[in-house]
């Protein structure tokens, strides 16, 4: 059986997180918290699968930071990396995930009430939302609550 794709698709999507807040402790990696974990992106989490993690808006500075890169869930394994180095981390950075085409969505869940990211489909200088962002009403929106409990 031959299964191609993630070999067709992996490289061609990237994750993008905002940075909420960064817990820094001396002698230790940084910790990152970021707006996605492993309800956008399951892998890391799932079986340690490494993908690069870049700052976008600091591409061109050295990465001299040792991080850890965690998600907003509460559990212990939502990470997106771990001992990676970074520029010097802000809130509000917008932190880059690559390779993480083929199954990110497929494996992508509303754990914890977390609505599922976006998808923007960029061909050159085009791009466009092909899948908008979940909202909390779209998270409960086949929930019913029984006549017996009104």
């Amino acid at each position: 059986m031959l299964e191609p794709g993630r070999f067709i698709v992996g490289d061609y999507c990237v994750l993008l997180a905002r940075v909420g807040y960064i817990k820094e402790r001396p002698g230790m990696p940084s910790w990152v918290a970021v707006d996605a974990g492993m309800n956008a992106l399951m892998r890391p989490a799932l079986y340690g699968a490494y993908h690069h993690i870049e700052l976008a808006n600091k591409m061109n500075q050295s990465n001299e930071h040792l991080v850890n890169v965690a998600g907003p869930l509460c559990e212990s394994g939502d990470f997106l990396g771990k001992d990676r180095r970074l520029p010097k981390v802000e809130q509000g950075d917008l932190a880059v995930v690559f390779d993480v085409g083929a199954y990110g969505l497929a494996m992508a869940c509303q754990h914890t009430a977390q609505p599922r990211p976006a998808m923007v489909l960029v061909n050159g200088e085009r791009a466009e939302i092909i899948r908008r962002r979940e909202t909390y009403d779209d998270l409960t929106r086949l929930d019913r609550i029984p006549s017996w409990l009104k």
